[in-house]
């Protein structure tokens, strides 16, 4: 009964032990969890969907937000500061030249024009607003006899798998004049922010000698090239053996409609980010910003 009774005594004064431990270990835990970093792409995912929700307002945030990623991660930091300046630019003075490009740029293959596909008929054909942006590639193009064109996107096509955009636009270009060498073609994007991925791994790859584009396409789709061609290039500055390429100029067809919002505008930029299943949220409308913390218009 002794050795019964001292097992007893040892428990119950372990168990009050592990009683008065357990509220520091809890304390330690969440105080743990609150000082670690939290991982890069969570805060790109609210500095994106901030600005594209409340635009200027959500400037006192996004300045957290860009300090916060630079703490942890000051490479990062840098790209995304420019990227955020480079938004805030094309949603404002951003120029937009109609129907052909303007004079000045460069006269030879450093310059390259990036015509950007539109989604196709189901049988394959091309819709009348990707044949008016390809007139506006085809005057621009004639301008600068020595630059280049990418044609960029892939299979839209419901009822026919092997047409592309950027095939079926490479095709009309030769038809109507243009030479062959000139054309290159990128047809396995099917968004915008892939159309920037692609055509800047093909150019940095395979053509070295481009160091300036010019973004051909409808008028309301132009900021949002201009934007993912300008934030791919800041994403990839100081890749070994690769030069940035910069966005210098644009020229659109005037449509008569169509809108791309800055909400869209941030799910492209998470996409570039590597956080394709948000970005799709976004496009798809069934993101809820409600998850993030309310934006204090104070900030």
């Amino acid at each position: 009964m002794k050795s019964s009774n001292g097992n007893r005594m040892i428990f119950a004064f372990l168990a009050w032990v592990l009683a008065l431990a357990l509220p520091f270990c809890g304390a330690a835990a969440e105080t743990t969890a609150a000082d670690s970093p939290r991982a890069g792409r969570e805060i790109i995912e609210e500095l994106a969907v901030y600005y594209g929700t409340y635009g200027d307002e959500a400037d006192g945030k996004t300045a957290e937000l860009l300090d916060e990623l630079s703490a942890a991660d000051p490479a990062a930091g840098a790209k995304w500061r420019s990227i955020m300046d480079l938004w805030k630019a094309v949603g404002g003075d951003l120029e937009i030249n109609e129907n052909i490009l303007p004079d000045g740029l460069p006269e030879t293959d450093e310059l390259c024009l990036v015509v950007l596909g539109f989604q196709l008929n189901p049988d394959g054909s091309m819709k009348d607003e990707l044949i008016e942006r390809l007139k506006v590639a085809k005057a621009s193009a004639e301008k600068y006899p020595n630059a280049l064109i990418v044609c960029t996107g892939g299979g839209t096509a419901a009822e026919n798998p092997d047409a592309t955009e950027a095939g079926e636009m490479a095709k009309w270009l030769v038809e109507n004049g243009l030479d062959a060498q000139r054309v290159i073609v990128e047809d396995q994007s099917l968004t915008t922010a892939q159309n920037a991925i692609y055509t800047w791994q093909t150019l940095t790859g395979q053509y070295p000698q481009v160091k300036q584009l010019a973004i051909i396409s409808s008028d309301y789709h132009i900021a949002t090239g201009a934007l993912l061609f300008g934030a791919e290039a800041s994403l990839q500055a100081g890749e070994a053996g690769k030069e940035t390429i910069t966005v210098v100029s644009n020229a659109a067809w005037h449509a008569p409609s169509g809108t791309l919002s800055a909400m869209f505008q941030a799910g492209a930029l998470i996409e570039l980010s590597g956080d394709v299943e948000t970005a799709f949220d976004i496009y798809y409308e069934t993101y809820d910003i409600h998850e993030l913390p309310a934006l204090n218009k104070g900030e």
